[in-house]
């Protein structure tokens, strides 16, 4: 005998994920990823937010598959929106304010902040859809399906697209070695 469960185009609601836990487990690595794909370091709390605001909003719908994948595809937009409000703000920006001279048993932490300094700069002139694959794939550590899944393109688009960033950051890297 078979039961009939309803149409198949009627989206069931997922297992009640726990919306304090879900921002736990991944509010930090959003953050850092929002601020890889282009979000000032000065407005990155306030997207981390939005992210937040629209999980939290949308989460009792979540059909509980593939939530990393999710989760990166609404911060994906919420970036993309920032980046695009930012050129219309009436923001002045200044340099930030300097460091401290570093002791010399810290030269390997400031050259990591180079270094992430250089990465940052390279992302910034990668076209959108590259610096995403990138961004979710090198620095997030998501599968490549993942990532697919929350660029909403094929698994082969999502490779070729990282493989162009790759072949960009490094020879931005190249070219500009000390």
């Amino acid at each position: 005998m078979k039961v009939n469960a309803g149409p198949a185009n009627v989206r069931q609601p997922g297992p009640a994920l726990s919306f304090a836990e879900v921002f736990r487990e991944h509010a930090r690595p959003l953050w850092r990823a929002l601020l890889g794909l282009g979000v000032r370091p000065g407005d990155v709390d306030d997207a981390c937010q939005e992210v937040f605001l629209v999980v939290h909003r949308r989460l009792p719908e979540f059909d509980g598959r593939a939530l990393r994948s999710w989760l990166y595809a609404i911060c994906l937009r919420v970036a993309s929106e920032y980046r695009r409000s930012a050129r219309v703000r009436r923001e002045i920006t200044v340099d930030e304010v300097p460091e401290d001279a570093a002791p010399p048993l810290q030269l390997d932490i400031v050259a990591t902040r180079e270094l992430s300094g250089r990465l940052l700069e390279s992302l910034e002139r990668l076209d959108e859809e590259k610096r995403q694959a990138f961004v979710l794939y090198e620095v997030e550590e998501l599968t490549l399906r993942e990532v697919a899944e929350a660029l909403g393109c094929p698994l082969q688009t999502a490779y070729s697209r990282l493989q162009a960033a790759r072949t960009f950051v490094r020879g931005d890297f190249e070219r500009k070695a000390p």
